[in-house]
């Protein structure tokens, strides 16, 4: 027989969020943003990006709410974002007309040619918007639309300095870019370069290299390109160049370099599950799905197995107590009270999903689960508005990305 989790039914961090909702909040799933374990997050971010001597660029898929952006780059003193979605695009250059924008994967050059169709207000993006790519046949492609449009085009290169998704992998397809964007002064500038190297802070297995060995070898392979740039390309080298790096596990590891300009850090800021890592230590859970107990129907019964059923509640104790919540089959794990459990037999649901506890979940009808997102970038935006709350108590709702 498995035993029971006897925690207690909330900790008083989880029963004051739950004696919130029930008398102020929707009485549906919801999306809280703990802008108390926010503040803590964003200083600490901030402490390592002045150490480093860096700026921050906000990762806008993995914080998409207009406002919750906003909070962040207020509190962090920034106004540089990193966009990934043509839709979001032209949000963010609406939204954020003093924004310093850069994509953050190539895009289709017809997404791109969507964006300029549909811009409006005055964002500059001559100025202001850096377009992410990768090939010298996509280069060729935006350089056709820049003519189009007889516009021109800021072009950040992707680098791949060992995540091998892409990206220019040796100097001969960097010289090829370059050399087009050095020929074409009216309509393609050279703005600089991304590396992305999340994996050096994801706990890969040790035998492929501790992370500074990881890192190390990723900072060898941009300083190569650099180096090559400065070099072959001279003319297309200047001081203000965008040397982006980084991304949520690994920008501490950046303060112990000189060559990049910035980094990029996003799900740091509100830590789910998949971001328990070392490298985030410092970091707190600021996001949690909070969803109503419907009803209650006591010892776990599957359909046909009927009488039967009770055999599964006497091997496994925490499945005693059946509760029904609204919505589920989130990418999110149960986080209070503690042993809850989705039932595999019963089968997962999005509108009633089954959860098996204890008696001693203490769960009533009305009464919050509460769940941590695995990830941020998809998962908030399932919710509508987000609720974002300070001391237990909600003080705002923040629209999100449509």
């Amino acid at each position: 027989m498995r035993p029971a989790d006897h925690g207690a039914p909330y900790s008083e961090y989880f029963a004051k969020l739950n004696r919130e909702l029930k008398a102020r909040g929707p009485m549906r799933p919801v999306l809280l943003i703990d802008l108390d374990r926010l503040d803590h997050n964003i200083d600490v971010v901030m402490q390592s990006v002045r150490r480093a001597g860096k700026h921050l660029r906000l990762v806008e898929k993995s914080l998409p709410s207009p406002q919750l952006l906003d909070y962040i780059a207020r509190r962090a003193g920034t106004r540089r974002l990193m966009s990934f979605h043509q839709p979001f695009l032209s949000h963010d250059a609406e939204r954020f007309p003093d924004a310093d924008l850069l994509l953050g994967k190539p895009l289709p050059v017809r997404s791109a040619q969507l964006f300029y169709e549909n811009h409006r207000g005055t964002f500059n993006p001559t100025t202001q918007l850096q377009w992410l790519l990768d090939t010298p046949e996509r280069l060729q492609q935006y350089l056709q639309l820049a003519q189009g449009l007889n516009t021109r085009l800021r072009i950040n290169i992707e680098l791949d300095v060992g995540l091998h998704r892409g990206g220019v992998q040796d100097q001969a397809t960097l010289g090829r870019m370059l050399t087009l964007i050095g020929a074409n002064p009216r309509h393609l500038e050279f703005a600089g370069f991304m590396g992305y190297d999340p994996f050096v802070g994801m706990g890969v297995p040790g035998i492929l290299g501790s992370p500074e060995e990881l890192f190390a070898k990723v900072m060898t392979r941009y300083n190569g390109f650099v180096d090559y740039a400065r070099r072959q390309h001279a003319t297309l080298w200047r001081p203000g160049l965008t040397l982006n790096t980084a991304g949520s596990p690994s920008y501490r590891m950046h303060e112990n370099e000189q060559l990049s300009s910035e980094v990029s850090v996003g799900t740091a800021m509100l830590k789910p599950t998949h971001y328990d890592l070392p490298s985030l230590s410092e970091h707190q859970p600021a996001a949690y799905i909070a969803s109503p107990v419907l009803k209650s129907t006591g010892a776990v019964k599957i359909p046909a197995l009927d009488g039967k059923s009770a055999l599964l509640s006497w091997w496994d104790v925490n499945q005693r107590e059946t509760f029904f919540i609204y919505g589920g089959n989130w990418m999110a794990e149960f986080e209070s009270p503690k042993g809850l459990q989705s039932n595999g037999l019963y089968g997962r649901s999005s509108n009633q999903e089954m959860v098996n506890g204890s008696s001693t979940a203490g769960l009533k009808v009305d009464d919050q689960v509460f769940l941590r997102p695995t990830q941020t970038e998809s998962v908030l935006l399932q919710f509508g508005d987000l609720l974002a709350v300070r001391d237990g108590r909600i003080v705002e709702n923040w629209s999100v990305y449509s």
